[in-house]
């Protein structure tokens, strides 16, 4: 008789949601995503004859492509480190959902009209958010 009551209690148990994220699993899914899927450090980081200049992760880079046809064109990938200019982290966030910037226009190519879903826009934008500025020149 235990081993049906086992099994009765065992059915009527309630499955336990999944614990929220903490900050820091958010964060570390962002740069999960920038660093191995979404390759934010192909344009936005200087190029060194090897790759990318991680010591200057994501603190902006003139392109060294460019289209062989006329076409509006981002020839700089701006400054992403600390969140980009102009954007609050929401705002950012909101940006890789739909593609449009917060003044209602879109991104010039190269930049892909992004259309992450809700929780890995945040991670990006968490993790970018975390990342030092870069100083300025002075």
């Amino acid at each position: 008789m235990s081993g049906l009551f086992l099994f009765a209690l065992a059915a009527c148990a309630q499955p336990v949601p999944p614990a929220a994220p903490t900050a820091e699993e958010i964060v570390a899914r962002g740069q999960y995503l920038v660093t191995g899927l979404v390759g934010c450090n192909d344009c936005h980081t200087p190029m060194t004859p090897t790759g990318p200049d991680m010591a200057h992760s994501l603190q902006g880079a003139t392109l060294g492509f460019a289209p062989t046809m006329e076409m509006p064109w981002g020839a700089v990938a701006p400054p992403l480190a600390g969140g980009p200019a102009g954007y609050t982290e929401e705002q950012f966030a909101t940006f890789l959902q739909t593609g449009v910037r917060p003044d209602g226009s879109m991104a010039r190519p190269p930049m892909p009209q992004f259309r992450m879903n809700e929780g890995d826009a945040r991670a990006v934008a968490a993790y970018i958010k975390s990342l030092p500025r870069a100083e300025s020149p002075e």
